[in-house]
């Protein structure tokens, strides 16, 4: 029996060493005051009524509370259902309700959302309550509670989180995390990252996204984690240089924006020792380019919110820069992380080295399945541990992985199989296109055909024809679209993961019935 934040009891030994810096509101948490900061609130929703194995929704910004909230939240065996401040108050409600919270945490800018979330909730049925942080009365009663409790004990398969999906292909779902998993993705990214006590991690990921999970296991090690609340490609830069950070995280986005950052950014990087990427489809020819300009090792990963990114994943380690695998692979796996490729249409048919296929993951970090999900939990969590990730991919003679689509966005044209990473990767070497996503679209001839939406740099567009004519002296013909809608920007989660869906809603209409 165990709880996953004991890992604070330990560190608090770390005293005055800075363990959360938070620039853009000055505040800054020692190792102690990280400890006793979060008993305080572990007392203080105990005092309020809050027990162990009941669910509170966390919505607020990107900063110090919100962690705090998690790790005092785990501390007294309560599960913490993490929400995305952009989030509006019918999706908040949604989460409430599916969870069966007993409570939201939020602060001054979520509480409109909050109250409106909990005031749609039956008349004299049970209605969340609201902890509004950054109060006066918050902080005065927080202050005024224990700086001491011991952790819960729980089993190591106790639920400390609901981790809904991006809903980036239907319902949202709350994957079931427990305290085991998270301790194997602490354990996991330490050992990948080689965190040490002396190293400085900036963080930019949304805290509620398992991407948290990087921060949380630079402060396990020791580390100080410098938070960003919202992206900013000035602030990134300054902080980077400011803190002399070691550790930066970052997306294929941002790494492919300061690739295009003026000569001599690379120096304000100096003290960085390796890159966090994941997320979504790095390009090999961004990867490269910033590789050799940077002179900063990415550990690209793959991993999910079911696994906790890598605790039960993939990752490129920087004993495999010698090459970087060509830039192409999420690497190997990590921890105690078992992989596989299936037969799409049968899990039970295991292909060999190089076939492409569903990729299935094992081990200690996937999650016990979907909140009150049964029929959709056994679609991907298989009796024998298994995890059906729904991406698509395959296994080199290395026994590196290589990720080619998800299982969803891959269309299939007159039987003809086709990876829209595929497609997006050859078109987004030509020096006029900024960005680019291929989605499918019905079509009564061929089932489906693929439209690509592009994002063109200044001042350089090309035609159809030209787009047509460059896909070909790249790919096969029928992988290449023949349908360009020009766009300013592409719709992304937190402009990071892209939204295929919101594509094929928003565009799709206006090819129905089109034949090439």
């Amino acid at each position: 029996m165990t709880n996953c934040t004991t890992f604070l009891d330990v560190n608090k030994r770390l005293g005055d060493k800075p363990a959360l810096i938070f620039p853009i509101e000055n505040i800054q948490y020692s190792y102690r005051e990280l400890f006793e900061a979060v008993c305080r609130r572990s007392n203080y929703y105990t005092k309020k009524g809050i027990r162990k194995g009941d669910r509170l929704c966390i919505y607020l910004p990107a900063n110090p509370e919100y962690l705090l909230s998690y790790l005092a939240l785990w501390r007294i065996g309560a599960i913490a259902v993490p929400l995305n401040i952009v989030l509006s108050d019918n999706e908040v409600h949604y989460m409430l309700k599916n969870s069966g919270s007993a409570a939201i945490i939020t602060d001054s800018g979520g509480e409109k959302n909050a109250k409106a979330a909990c005031s749609r909730f039956d008349a004299g049925g049970i209605i969340p309550m609201i902890f509004t942080t950054g109060t006066a009365g918050f902080e005065s009663e927080t202050a005024s509670m224990p700086d001491y409790v011991r952790a819960v004990n729980v089993e190591d398969d106790c639920l400390c989180q609901l981790q809904y999906t991006s809903g980036t292909t239907g319902q949202q779902k709350g994957a079931m995390l427990t305290h085991g998993n998270w301790m194997a993705a602490f354990d996991a990214e330490s050992s990948l990252m080689k965190y040490t006590c002396e190293d400085v991690y900036l963080g930019i990921y949304p805290m509620a996204h398992v991407g948290v999970s990087w921060g949380i296991s630079a402060l396990k090690s020791g580390a100080t984690w410098v938070i960003m609340e919202k992206f900013d490609m000035d602030r990134y830069i300054e902080y980077a240089e400011k803190y002399k950070v070691t550790v930066i995280a970052g997306m294929p986005p941002v790494i492919h924006s300061l690739v295009k950052m003026p000569i001599g950014t690379e120096d304000k990087f100096n003290t960085c020792k390796e890159m966090i990427s994941g997320g979504g489809p790095l390009h090999p020819s961004v990867w490269k380019e910033f590789h050799y300009r940077y002179n900063i090792p990415i550990i690209n990963a793959y991993g999910l919110s079911e696994t906790i990114v890598v605790g039960t994943g993939t990752a490129i380690r920087q004993e495999d820069y010698t090459s970087a695998d060509e830039f192409k692979s999420v690497g190997a796996p990590v921890g105690y992380t078992e992989m596989k490729i299936v037969n799409t249409e049968d899990p039970s048919v295991e292909l060999d080295t190089g076939g492409v296929g569903e990729v299935a993951l094992r081990g200690p970090a996937v999650a016990k399945g979907y909140w009150r999900m049964p029929e959709e939990s056994a679609k991907v969590f298989l009796p024998d541990g298994w995890f059906l990730t729904g991406d698509i991919g395959f296994i080199d003679e290395n026994g590196m992985l290589s990720i080619t689509d998800r299982k969803k966005d891959m269309i299939v044209m007159s039987g003809w199989k086709i990876y829209p990473t595929e497609v997006e990767k050859a078109f987004i070497e030509n020096p006029a296109i900024d960005d680019i996503a291929i989605f499918g679209c019905p079509d009564i001839h061929r089932g489906e055909i693929p439209v690509a939406a592009v994002v063109f740099k200044k001042d350089k567009v090309l035609t159809d024809d030209e787009l047509i004519e460059y896909g070909m002296s790249k790919l096969a013909r029928y992988k290449v679209p023949r349908n360009y809608i020009i766009v300013d920007e592409l719709p992304r989660v937190n402009g990071w993961k892209l939204l295929r869906r919101e594509l094929r809603e928003r565009y799709c209409s206006r090819f129905a019935g089109k034949q090439e």
